[in-house]
């Protein structure tokens, strides 16, 4: 087995990941789990987007949020 089929978030994109989750909890329950300003100010996907990929520790809180919730 390689390491990435471990990887229980293999095969999810980070869109995908961000949909469930707005899906799931919707954007103001999502701001009120993670703390940061593209849920809670006009919160989009694309926006989301556009902030997780360049910030390394949010990404993690949503992925890490993702995993305990489905």
């Amino acid at each position: 087995m390689n390491e990435q089929n471990k990887d229980p978030l293999h095969g999810l994109t980070l869109e995908k990941i961000v949909t469930q989750l707005a899906e799931h909890y919707g954007w103001e329950e999502l701001g009120n789990r993670i703390n940061i300003r593209c849920f809670k100010s006009d919160p989009s996907v694309k926006s989301s987007l556009k902030f997780l990929r360049k910030t390394p520790w949010a990404r993690t809180k949503v992925e890490q949020l993702y995993l305990n919730t489905f």
